[in-house]
């Protein structure tokens, strides 16, 4: 016989009162990042943050991107606290490209029973990052859907706004023959080709997240969520008194779909391989996979998170700046004349 009795939104699978509890103790972590620029708006419907006036012709810049299946490592560890900061500093790098130092940020977290704890952990994580990057979290949504997201599953999302003098905007308009190539040491691989490394780790190599990642001597967990890398603090001093002509977020697609973006026509970027050696955790998914360089070339960053253009009668100062920020930098090619526009040689 069909239940014709009073039915509530906690009988169909949303608990409003579970909610309200965790979207109070986001309001202390939103409150955690604040910046000058941001304008108290408790309760409105939307963040508020005025632009600053110290940038001359200032450009707004905004980008939104996810974590990817790195959460479905998150999942499985019972880790949530690192995938958070992966999202913003995601972000933060993909507006730095742009030249943009970044103003607000924002999250969506979706999953199908809300689970208070794990809701906290992801946005503790966020307001980590933005605090780094001196971003302010000034907003999201958190919402609890039962009929789409599988129990213990849940995504999240993120939302950046940033902003550029329009007069000091790096790009491939900037980039000259016989500008040099930099690149920047990643941190493991940051938030891509997990679909990939999941496979050969827990599929094939049939490795848990407490078992030791081959040739690391850290774990599963430890390897796989490690955070990825914002670029921002030693870099953007750079790109604010000219030092860098254009600049490559190395995501998916690796080296050559992301530097083919800021190369103009006529001009090649020709990247040696051999500068540089990619740690342990590349390696090993070389030996356990059978992949060609290709492959791994198009789907991880192999060791460089960020690669920079710069003059090369001014290479080797910024390599000494950025050295003396901690970095470890690769001078890993060149621009020449050429019809393709990236080559890893």
């Amino acid at each position: 016989m069909r239940d014709t009795g009073p039915i509530t939104y906690r009988d169909a699978g949303v608990d409003r009162d579970t909610a309200r509890r965790a979207k109070d103790r986001i309001l202390e972590l939103l409150e955690s990042t604040r910046t000058a620029d941001v304008v108290p708006n408790p309760g409105g419907f939307g963040g508020l943050l005025r632009v600053p006036l110290d940038v001359e012709r200032p450009l707004l810049v905004s980008s939104a991107d996810g974590v990817g299946t790195k959460l479905k490592v998150a999942m499985l560890a019972g880790r949530h606290d690192t995938v958070g900061h992966d999202l913003v500093n995601h972000c933060v790098n993909d507006i730095l490209v742009e030249g943009a130092r970044p103003l607000m940020f924002l999250d969506y977290v979706g999953m199908g029973k809300l689970e208070a704890g794990v809701v906290e952990q992801l946005v503790a994580g966020v307001a980590a990052g933005c605090r780094e990057n001196g971003c302010a979290l000034v907003g999201g949504e958190t919402a609890e859907m039962p009929d789409f997201y599988a129990p213990g599953e849940y995504d999240l999302a993120g939302f950046i706004v940033g902003v550029v003098s329009e007069t000091a905007r790096p790009g491939a308009h900037n980039v000259r023959e016989g500008d040099v190539l930099l690149g920047l040491a990643s941190n493991g691989f940051h938030t891509n080709g997990y679909t990939l490394v999941r496979r050969i780790v827990f599929d094939r190599l049939g490795l848990s997240p407490e078992s030791e990642f081959p040739g690391t001597g850290r774990t599963v967990a430890d390897e796989l969520l490690r955070v990825h890398r914002s670029y921002l603090k030693p870099v953007h001093p750079l790109i604010v008194d000219g030092s860098i002509h254009a600049l490559a977020h190395i995501t998916g697609g690796g080296i050559p779909e992301n530097l083919d973006r800021v190369i103009p026509d006529g001009l090649q970027a020709r990247v040696e391989k051999a500068a540089w050696t990619p740690g342990p955790e590349f390696l090993a998914m070389k030996e356990a996979s059978g992949a060609d360089d290709d492959e791994l070339y198009r789907t991880f960053n192999m060791g460089v998170g960020l690669v920079l253009v710069v003059a090369a009668d001014n290479a080797d100062a910024v390599v000494r700046r950025l050295e003396q920020s901690g970095e470890v930098v690769h001078p890993i090619g060149q621009i020449v004349r050429g019809d393709e526009k990236v080559v890893l040689a």
